[in-house]
């Protein structure tokens, strides 16, 4: 026997419990991995066909799990409030936090009541890991064994979760029995690269070739998601990108419809305020003219060459008390429904018209996701998140509300018809750049007066801007067009911003140096068209500029109220800090590059050195260019990137991660490109093959079909072999 046979056989057992289990667990992997095909394209792409969607989710899981397990196993970790049995007392807090809403013995039950097709699909996800992990031994770190209920841990898919909302200072605080202050980063006070998403649909009628266009541009952290095609033998066919671990495309599409999911800016998590009244050693809280008592449990939490922490963790019904504030206890609602989630999230998947993606979304468990959609009866839509809680609109629940009134308490969820919703609107296209609903259709946009207040936090943003300009009036989009219109280079906050600056300067007295030291950098910016590029050093002045405007705004803002720090860059800045911020940024960039005239391209860079989730930046490691700029900036395209410790350049970590552009005609033509490679390996070619297209916008196509495939085809085989 060889040595790699007898780690699988360990493997197994310890999987499996015993040698019986164990051989008849192999047995049944074996059976289910060869009613699956996995073909590998030219990218490292996995095209996976099964027999049932059962098979289809075995063999995705698997593929999944070759490209990059750590990140799987992470996620789960994550998810599951186990973070800190790999990684310390560090996570400890992040696991609480997880913890106070994820129960194994809730999930458990809430497996055993799934109906009996999503069972069968978790119990599939849990086989195809363990089957992985019996063929690759040594590869969790703490997941040996996953169970199928462990699916409901991880059910929604969104890029950053309504849980992190809860700042991990004032747990800590409340938890760990301590005072604590929150972060500059829970406070808003540092910048933060714009997380969520462009999506964009045309209507057939705004086409040249009368079918309908969809843009899928999720700004995620980048090897955040897994592009890959699931189909099975019993209607499912779906492409695109899949979070790792989870058994759904969460943004893509099918033969006959798209699905594009941004970050909302509607209030779907609350805040209230409990008064707490102490009886003996008995915990209660004020209720309309009564009392209720605080529900207690206790959370176990494994830590890394720590052993075990055990807390206390109290409930009220509107949630867990997360945070105390002015003498109150504060507890935390938001949508837990992860039975709910995960049919939503695999359904849609199979919807192939509107009616059928309209009647998925009636199980309500979408909590922060607009959706952008398109199909092949040119239908295009908008949608608002359809886990919506009614509340009295008298109330700012923006801030804590008092949890003693019952006039606070969610009543219910909204009906889809009550929240905002656009369907072929007259303009024929409809946009979302994590802005409010109020402009996702231009002109025939959805009127704000006719909702609730709590359906938008966030207002508007430069990216919706710069989406209306690409798409008003366009009446013959194209395939490429749209993604050209994706890669449009204007960056709106600087046209903004620049009259200011420009105002500023001039205003000077003819005797100040400031004159002779600004000339040359302001007739740079003044002759610039506010567009990026490779090349353009105006765009590497306006950036460093810029920053050392958001920070000042910033620190302006409590004396700004109402005014967005844009408001305040463009319309409320001082000349004296208008003009420091450039001269700063001159400054900065002689230190950094011995001049301060430096190509774009030359400080915004793409940097992947190995596996790690978080990399380690080095200015004299090979890295790549990328022209295009951060979200903050309202670039379409978005690039993250900022320095770090010990370096000159920035390197982008977020942004642009997968993009997808569709067309549904009689049959789909889509094109691609994900974030450097589909492997999480370096030693993969599919590692960074990826990049340079990635930079240029030069999308991929996408072999959907199979006949497409065939010639594209690298690799075909079954899971295991």
């Amino acid at each position: 026997m060889t040595y790699a046979a007898r780690a699988v056989i360990l493997a197994a057992l310890a999987l499996a419990g015993s040698p019986v289990e164990a051989a008849e667990g192999m047995a049944a992997w074996k059976a289910q991995a060869s009613r699956v095909t996995i073909t590998r394209d030219d990218w490292g792409i996995a095209h996976v066909k099964g027999r049932t969607d059962a098979d289809a989710v075995f063999g995705m899981i698997y593929a999944q799990a070759e490209d990059d397990f750590n990140r799987i196993e992470t996620n789960y970790l994550v998810n599951l409030g186990r973070l800190a049995e790999a990684e310390g007392e560090k996570a400890v807090w992040q696991d609480l936090r997880q913890r106070l809403y994820i129960d194994p013995v809730a999930l458990k039950a809430d497996y055993a009541r799934s109906p009996a097709w999503l069972k069968t699909l978790m119990q599939a996800w849990a086989d195809g890991l363990n089957f992985y992990l019996a063929t690759h031994p040594g590869k969790a770190r703490v997941l040996t064994r996953f169970e199928p209920w462990m699916a409901l841990s991880f059910s929604e898919g969104s890029i950053g979760g309504d849980i992190e909302r809860i700042p991990l200072s004032q747990l800590e605080a409340f938890y760990g029995k301590r005072k604590l202050a929150m972060t500059d980063v829970e406070l808003g006070r540092v910048f933060r690269e714009p997380q969520g998403s462009n999506g964009i649909a045309i209507a057939p009628g705004n086409t040249q070739g009368g079918h309908a266009l969809l843009l899928i541009n999720p700004h995620t952290s980048f090897f955040f998601r897994s592009e890959l095609q699931m189909t099975s033998d019993t209607g499912l066919n779906a492409y695109g990108a899949a979070t790792w671990g989870q058994f759904f495309i969460y943004q893509g599409f099918n033969a006959h419809a798209g699905w594009m999911h941004t970050s909302a800016g509607v209030d779907n998590v609350d805040e209230f305020a409990e008064t707490i009244v102490h009886r003996g050693d008995k915990l209660f809280y004020r209720y309309g003219t009564g009392e209720r008592p605080v529900t207690t449990a206790t959370v176990t939490l494994k830590v890394k060459d720590a052993g075990t922490r055990r807390f206390t963790v109290y409930r009220t019904h509107h949630g867990p008390i997360v945070r105390e504030a002015d003498g109150k206890w504060i507890a935390f609602a938001m949508m837990y429904r992860p039975v709910a989630a995960l049919e939503q999230s695999f359904l849609r998947t199979k919807a192939t018209n509107y009616a059928a993606f309209s009647k998925v979304a009636e199980l309500k468990a979408n909590s922060s996701n607009n959706t952008l959609y398109a199909d092949d009866r040119g239908t295009i839509a908008f949608l608002t998140p359809q886990f919506m809680p009614v509340r009295d609109n008298r109330f700012d629940y923006t801030r804590p509300v008092d949890g003693s009134d019952p006039a606070t308490d969610w009543k219910g969820l909204h009906r889809l018809d009550e929240l905002p919703r656009l369907v072929n609107p007259a303009n024929g296209w409809v946009f979302n750049t994590n802005d409010w609903p109020w402009s996702a259709a231009g002109k025939d946009s959805i009127k704000a007066a006719a909702f609730p207040r709590y359906l938008d936090q966030v207002g508007e943003n430069p990216r919706a801007e710069h989406a209306i300009r690409v798409l008003d009036g366009i009446k013959d989009f194209t395939l490429p067009s749209l993604i050209t219109g994706a890669y449009d280079s204007w960056l709106p906050a600087f046209t903004r911003m620049m009259p200011a600056l420009l105002r500023a300067y001039e205003g000077l007295p003819a005797g100040d140096s400031r004159r002779a030291e600004l000339a040359a950098p302001i007739a740079l910016l003044r002759g610039w068209d506010q567009r990026w590029a490779g090349d353009s050093t105006a765009t590497t002045l306006a950036v460093f500029w810029g920053e050392n405007m958001w920070r000042e705004a910033t620190e302006r803002l409590p004396a700004h109220k109402g005014m967005s720090r844009y408001d305040i860059m463009a319309d409320a800045m001082p000349d004296d800090s208008t003009l420091a911020a450039l001269s700063q940024a001159v400054a900065r960039l002689k230190q950094d590059f011995g001049e301060w005239r430096v190509p774009w391209g030359e400080v915004n860079r793409y940097q992947r050195n190995d596996a790690a989730i978080v990399q380690q930046f080095d200015d004299a490691k090979p890295s790549v260019p990328v022209p295009f700029a951060s979200a903050q900036w309202g670039s379409l395209a978005s690039f993250g990137a900022r320095r770090y410790p010990g370096t000159k350049r920035f390197y982008g970590t977020s942004g642009n991660s997968f993009v997808a552009a569709v067309e549904f005609g009689p049959k789909v033509t889509a094109r691609a490109v994900s974030v450097g490679g589909e492997s999480g390996d370096p030693a993969s070619p599919h590692f960074s093959d990826q990049i340079q297209r990635y930079a240029s916008g030069d999308l991929r196509p996408v072999y959907f079909y199979p006949d497409d495939l065939a010639s594209h085809a690298r690799r075909r085989y079954r899971p295991g072999e």
